[in-house]
């Protein structure tokens, strides 16, 4: 009970506070998640809701998604994010690279515990740095951008950064922007549930749906106000909390403490 209190209120929350700048769902949900099942899991725990908080931004905003940008940016991503799933899938079993005790408690690290810390940490800064913050990419440059959003996304559900910065500067309005990006978004979370779909079937996952329905339920709820607080939001607010969060979350990982 307790896990599932958890969760939707941090899918609650953060479904808040990101739903304007695009990312971030994924990027916080997913090692609250963590803290209760293998990382492998919960990032497909963490793309269901993700996936399923999509598709109801997609009913309030779709109309508006760009689809030129959209085929550019989004077909190498779905491509690239089968990449990244498969690696993931390949990695996820491996042994620990150290282990240590505290106590009488053990800790270990694993390759995809250390791979997700080191990416947690790069896209944290990715939201603090003003030099990393003023990066932003052309047209010219969808495509590429696609590669990388969708491998990173199928390796550790973490896309929403990168396909911001490549699509911020694609000319588009805000409602298209943020039209596009979700579609973007639930185009590779489709593609990589299908390869975590062997995951889901040997982890006795079946036995937490009423914790992925709750979760989902929080997330839209969160959606719905957080349409209603726009003007009230500052993404620079947004940006600092999940940047804070991921520093924390990205060392636990990385030490093996979650």
């Amino acid at each position: 009970m307790a896990e599932i209190i958890i969760i939707c209120i941090v899918a609650f929350l953060t479904s808040i506070l990101t739903f304007f700048s695009g990312f971030g769902l994924g990027t916080i949900l997913m090692p609250v998640f963590a803290l209760f099942f293998p990382v492998d899991v919960a990032i497909a725990l963490t793309g269901v809701v993700h996936f399923s908080n999509n598709l109801f931004k997609m009913a309030l905003v779709g109309k508006h998604t760009n689809k030129q940008v959209l085929l550019r940016f989004g077909i190498p991503a779905i491509f690239a994010s089968f990449g990244g799933a498969w690696l993931l899938m390949q990695i996820s079993g491996s042994q620990p690279l150290f282990s240590y005790h505290l106590g009488e408690r053990l800790f270990e690290v694993t390759p995809v515990k250390l791979v997700i810390a080191i990416l947690l940490l790069f896209f944290s800064l990715f939201e603090v740095i003003p030099s990393f913050q003023k990066i932003q990419f052309g047209k010219n440059k969808l495509i590429l951008g696609g590669i990388l959003s969708g491998f990173f996304g199928g390796l550790a559900g973490i896309q929403g950064a990168l396909r911001s910065a490549f699509l911020i500067k694609a000319g588009l309005s805000k409602e298209a922007y943020i039209a596009t990006g979700v579609v973007i978004a639930s185009l590779v979370d489709i593609t990589r549930l299908t390869v975590y779909a062997e995951r889901f079937t040997t982890s006795g996952l079946h036995e937490n749906v009423g914790l992925i329905v709750s979760a989902v339920a929080s997330a839209v709820l969160g959606t719905v106000i957080g349409k209603k607080l726009l003007k009230k939001i500052t993404l620079q607010l947004v940006q600092v909390f999940v940047a804070a969060l991921l520093v924390i979350i990205s060392i636990a990982l990385g030490i093996g403490l979650i």
